[in-house]
């Protein structure tokens, strides 16, 4: 089992080089660097591609809706390109929060959106002239005119690789399924190691329909890691409530929020149904105080050396290729954690 990461938020770019450079040293195998609505993910990739030089480097995730399939196929090949190869182009629909409220642009068919986006991505990559008529995405335009001719182009620049992995995060079953049929790679945010059955139809329907072409999928999921006593434990996980309770209460609208969907579909209904309606109405604190405490468990590596490597053993039963960890160490003892967290993974 490989181990990833996702860059914290650091008071400059020279801080987070230096850790990252600290994380290659200590053999991560992925870096991953989001974006919501805050700096971009592409400054910092690039930015890290130029002070790494083994560890992959990945986005997780830039939004469908924020860019066209064109220009994501071209950040793409130019991240891979800056960074030797080792680039993971990371996708996903995002949320309606999000694209409605900061790129501005209506949430509508985010299936169509990503399956286009994958298909063009690799069009692109390969050097395909771009002739591409979907649902959301056609190129070239429609002519305006008779006398208005629009040709396909292709990619100007050849790819350092062809076939650059994409990987997509996926929730609902149809997403999911979608991701087992065409993706390199699975993020599941909020992964339950425990309730693999919550996925399983979806991702047999993916798999159903797979090229075989492709590699098996790989599955990239984990959560925060402390090595602790039992009194340490329980307020570290308890640190982690506002962060799900967000999700869960926060991130959409009662109907339409993906993360309480699954927190229904996980069995915590009755929670998932006050954690919102709590959040909504701005009792965050109390909201908080409803994350499933069982749920914190089952999810976080909290806790003593044997629970640590008891629940690894469990994501790596659940399908799990790729751990990936979020340490709130210092620097010095966050080298020690990795170190210690992948001999364990590679037992």
């Amino acid at each position: 089992m490989r181990l990833s990461m996702n860059v914290p938020r650091f008071a400059n770019a020279e801080e987070a080089a230096t850790w990252a450079c600290s994380m290659e040293s200590a053999g991560l195998d992925v870096l991953w660097t989001g974006e919501a609505y805050g700096f971009d993910a592409v400054s910092m990739l690039g930015f890290l591609a130029g002070r790494t030089r083994t560890m992959q480097l990945g986005s997780a995730i830039l939004p469908v809706f924020s860019r066209s399939p064109a220009l994501t196929a071209m950040t793409a090949a130019g991240l891979d390109f800056v960074s030797s190869g080792r680039f993971i182009l990371g996708l996903g629909a995002s949320g309606p929060q999000v694209v409605r409220s900061w790129h501005g642009v209506p949430y509508d068919r985010p299936l169509a959106r990503t399956r286009e986006t994958i298909e063009v991505c690799r069009m692109v990559w390969a050097r395909e002239k771009l002739d591409y008529q979907g649902a959301t995405f056609q190129v070239p335009m429609a002519a305006s005119s008779e006398s208005v001719v629009d040709r396909p182009l292709k990619l100007i620049n050849r790819p350092l690789r062809p076939d650059i992995p994409i990987y997509v995060a996926a929730l609902g079953p149809k997403n999911v399924a979608l991701t087992g049929e065409l993706a390199d790679g699975w993020l599941p945010i909020f992964f339950h190691p425990d309730k693999q059955d919550v996925w399983a139809d979806a991702l047999a329907m993916g798999r159903a329909q797979r090229d075989p072409g492709l590699a098996p999928l790989e599955i990239v999921a984990g959560g925060p890691v402390c090595i602790c006593d039992d009194h340490e434990a329980e307020r570290q996980r308890d640190a982690e409530r506002p962060h799900v309770a967000l999700y869960v209460g926060g991130m959409g609208s009662v109907g339409r929020n993906f993360y309480n969907d699954l927190f229904t579909r996980y069995g915590y209904e009755e929670e998932a149904r006050k954690i919102q309606d709590l959040y909504l109405a701005g009792n965050r604190e109390e909201a908080a105080a409803l994350v499933p405490a069982e749920y914190l468990r089952s999810t976080s590596m909290i806790g003593d050396e044997g629970f640590v490597r008891d629940r690894i053993e469990a994501y790596r039963a659940a399908g799990v290729t790729c751990l990936n960890i979020e340490l709130h160490e210092g620097l010095e003892d966050a080298v020690g954690v990795v170190e210690k967290l992948l001999s364990w993974a590679d037992e």
